[in-house]
């Protein structure tokens, strides 16, 4: 059974067609209405410039706080791995008593 869906996405006034997973359908959706909605407010800032220039700083601009949060998610993950770390030390010296 073919779980995939047709949609059309609008994004910056252009449709696009996508066939997409059932599940992802949401996201992609959500997705494009956050591009959309950045977009606009370049547009609103900015009047005198091309789509494509605000496409490319929404763009930048979601690509940074993905950035940002890969960066903390690593962060965060480091106190984890260093009390495993000293675990796994900890039972070696165990073992060695």
């Amino acid at each position: 059974m073919d779980d995939k869906l047709s949609i059309r996405v609008n994004i910056a006034d252009r449709y696009y067609p996508l066939k997409v997973e059932r599940e992802n359908e949401e996201k992609i959706r959500k997705a494009a209405r956050m591009i959309n909605e950045k977009v606009l407010q370049y547009k609103q800032r900015y009047s005198n410039k091309d789509v494509q220039d605000y496409l490319a700083m929404a763009s930048l601009q979601y690509v940074i706080k993905l950035g940002e949060y890969e960066e903390k998610l690593v962060t965060d993950d480091i106190p984890e791995a260093l009390r495993e770390l000293a675990r796994k030390i900890d039972d070696v010296l165990v073992e060695k008593e």
